[in-house]
């Protein structure tokens, strides 16, 4: 009887001694053990509650630069309204210098204006003397406007023509090739075409729309 009721109480003897010990163990003890105490306990007191959902500014959660700001859609229209406005004037008055423009042709981009001229590495199926249009502008300028297009400008707003002055062909590129101690040696010449083209005039629509 007697040793059941030491078995019985064991437990709950071991018990009390492990939380003795745990407490012991965990309560800070020295000469600092008061002040590490009252600092937990400002900290505790200081510690603000942030509201459900919270999440703490860091670069994932906002970029690092600058919010961008859209402008005013009204002022835009606006804003817009008065350009269109100067550039109707520029164009009415011929007070826009001497235009350039950005064609696309025969796979290639180039900057031109008047009076220039333009080297293309192909054979056009145009005799020479004939004029023809380059419909492919990308955009055209002067000096204080630049008319951009998305990708291309409108046929009614610019026109770019140019005239056919030449068709010759380019000087004549030798490749050897060999092989040493094989008695192999080839020899290949290749000639390409060329057409040389003159930029004649660069017109712009009277008004923009």
């Amino acid at each position: 009887m007697a040793a059941s009721i030491a078995a019985s109480a064991l437990p709950g003897a071991l018990g009390r001694l492990v939380s003795i010990c745990s407490r012991r163990i965990l309560a800070p003890s020295g000469p600092g053990a008061a002040a590490l105490q009252s600092a937990s306990q400002r900290f505790n007191s200081q510690s603000t509650s942030y509201p459900q959902g919270y999440v703490p500014k860091t670069s994932l959660s906002s970029p690092p630069w600058e919010e961008v700001v859209l402008p005013d859609p009204v002022e835009e229209t606006r804003h817009h309204t008065e350009v269109v406005r100067k550039v109707n004037e520029l164009i009415a008055t011929g007070q826009y210098g001497r235009l350039f423009a950005v064609v696309h042709f025969a796979s290639h981009q180039w900057k031109v204006t008047s009076e220039d001229l333009i080297l293309i590495e192909n054979e056009l199926d145009i005799k020479c003397g004939e004029r023809i249009r380059l419909e492919k502008v990308l955009l055209v300028g002067a000096d204080n406007f630049t008319l951009l297009g998305k990708p291309l400008l409108g046929k009614d707003l610019v026109r770019v023509e140019a005239t056919v002055i030449e068709k010759t062909e380019s000087w004549p590129k030798i490749n050897m090739k060999f092989r040493k101690r094989k008695n192999f040696r080839k020899k290949t010449i290749t000639v390409n075409p060329q057409t040389i083209l003159r930029i004649n005039t660069i017109e712009i629509a009277p008004r923009l729309l």
